[in-house]
């Protein structure tokens, strides 16, 4: 870290509200670090430890993940932020397609029309939080379990009331605080959310690693080889989410009154990996509901069918994934991205691309452009999503590499400073990135939450 970087980071603490935003982040993350350490009653604790340390490869330990370790606890915010995604995956799938015309009509009135449909969304969560609820902890009561403990000790229909009470309260609490943190923080409440619960698991990752070669069951050199891939992941992930296309923009000269303005040269930025970390929390978020479903009879045919065809170790789940991950990426440029609008700006300011004509011209090349840039963000988030995997399956790695984990830790982290920088712009101190260029933030809309 050079003396610009240093000074860049001694400037946020230079600025009351910046400090007060993130003492404000700070807390609400300990208060939900505290509540995700809070199991409900009722639950044999040495059971469900043995189940997700059967099933850390799966699903299901995949889930736990994306908890912050809260589902393998079964606390009171098992359930976290999956509902509130899932419900604006769905909202955003119905506006995306103009299915129901009212919300068509909602999003082009503004402010208002946004606070209605997050309103909706809200409710939305609060029905998916309850279904979802019942069916993890029907779940709990009737999946087997290595030894044949019971997980759950008294399945009784209080229990499962006051269960899916708590879990949908937890759920919905989680929801408020994540869009406390954007309002009154610095950076997305929801993403920060998901951080620090991977971050979280960091340290326990690493000790289980130590524990692994002081036993012998995995080599220094295996150590080093994976330590080197995590770096060399983490090094590729930031180089392609600041990467852009630049799109050379000319301004003609135009002439009001007495001054001139235009006959500038500037450019439009294309991000290669225009959605960040949204499309990989829709896809896994997406792909966990049918596991939801089939809770409801965990021990059925069905139940058992799906479980298999989900399964982590398998190809096809693999390339549904990485589908999906290229599909929300395309999806969330078509939701935040109109070339035709861009191109109308554009015009009415002057501005052309040079060699293409403005208007309908402009708006296609844009539109090219950025299908192009957009694949190869896409593939390369879903090489990044399924390496585990495969360094699983082929190399034998004995602990969860999570390559998926670690663009969310990355992505979230560079969309954090951004943020931090915009601030320090402001007020006229310097970025904290000084001479790398500044890092572009990006507008991560998860049910309305913009940052």
């Amino acid at each position: 870290m050079d003396q610009s970087t240093t000074s860049g980071f001694a400037n946020i603490f230079k600025v009351p509200e910046i400090k007060k935003r993130l003492l404000f982040v700070l807390i609400a993350l300990a208060v939900y670090r505290l509540g995700a350490a809070i199991p409900i009653p009722g639950i044999n604790g040495q059971a469900l430890k043995a189940l997700f340390a059967a099933n850390s490869n799966g699903l299901l330990g995949f889930l736990d993940i994306f908890s912050g370790g809260a589902m393998s606890r079964f606390s009171v915010l098992s359930m976290g932020v999956m509902p509130y995604i899932n419900a604006s995956i769905i909202m955003s799938l119905l506006q995306g397609a103009h299915v129901i015309p009212y919300l068509d009509r909602l999003a082009k009135e503004g402010e208002l029309g946004r606070r209605k449909i997050n309103q909706m969304t809200r409710l939305f969560t609060l029905f998916l939080a309850a279904f979802q609820s019942f069916g993890l902890t029907v779940a709990f009561s009737h999946m087997p379990v290595p030894g044949g403990a019971p997980i759950v000790l008294n399945p009784s229909p209080m229990f499962y009331f006051t269960t899916v009470v708590t879990l949908v309260t937890g759920t919905m609490f989680v929801m408020w605080l994540g869009e406390q943190i954007t309002d009154r923080g610095i950076g997305n409440g929801i993403s920060l959310i998901i951080f620090a619960g991977i971050v979280d698991r960091m340290p326990s990752a690493v000790m289980h690693m130590i524990e692994l070669i002081k036993a012998d069951e995995i080599g220094i050199v295996m150590a080093l080889a994976i330590a080197a891939t995590i770096f060399i992941v983490m090094a590729s992930v930031v180089w392609v989410e600041t990467a852009q296309r630049k799109i050379p923009v000319q301004y003609a000269r135009r002439q009001v009154g007495n001054r001139v303005y235009g006959g500038s040269s500037s450019y439009l930025p294309i991000k290669v990996d225009q959605s960040g970390v949204i499309a990989v929390i829709f896809a896994v978020s997406l792909l966990s509901l049918p596991m939801m479903v089939v809770q409801y009879s965990p021990n059925g045919k069905i139940a058992q069918w799906v479980n298999d065809f989900f399964s982590r170790s398998t190809t096809v789940y693999e390339l549904i994934y990485v589908a999906l991950i290229v599909f929300f990426c395309y999806f969330y440029n078509s939701v935040s991205f109109n070339p035709k609008e861009l191109s109308e700006n554009m015009k009415k300011w002057g501005g052309f691309i040079p060699g293409i004509r403005p208007g309908e011209p402009t708006a296609q090349y844009i539109e090219a452009v950025l299908n192009r840039v957009t694949l190869g963000g896409a593939l390369f988030v879903a090489a990044i999503a399924v390496l585990p995997d495969i360094m699983r399956r082929k190399f034998n790695v004995p602990f969860y590499f999570g390559g998926t984990s670690l663009l969310i830790v990355v992505g979230v982290a560079l969309d954090t400073i951004s943020q931090l920088e915009a601030h320090l712009v402001m007020r006229n101190y310097e970025p904290l990135m000084k001479g790398g260029g500044r890092i572009r933030g990006r507008w991560f809309n998860v049910g309305g939450a913009g940052s």
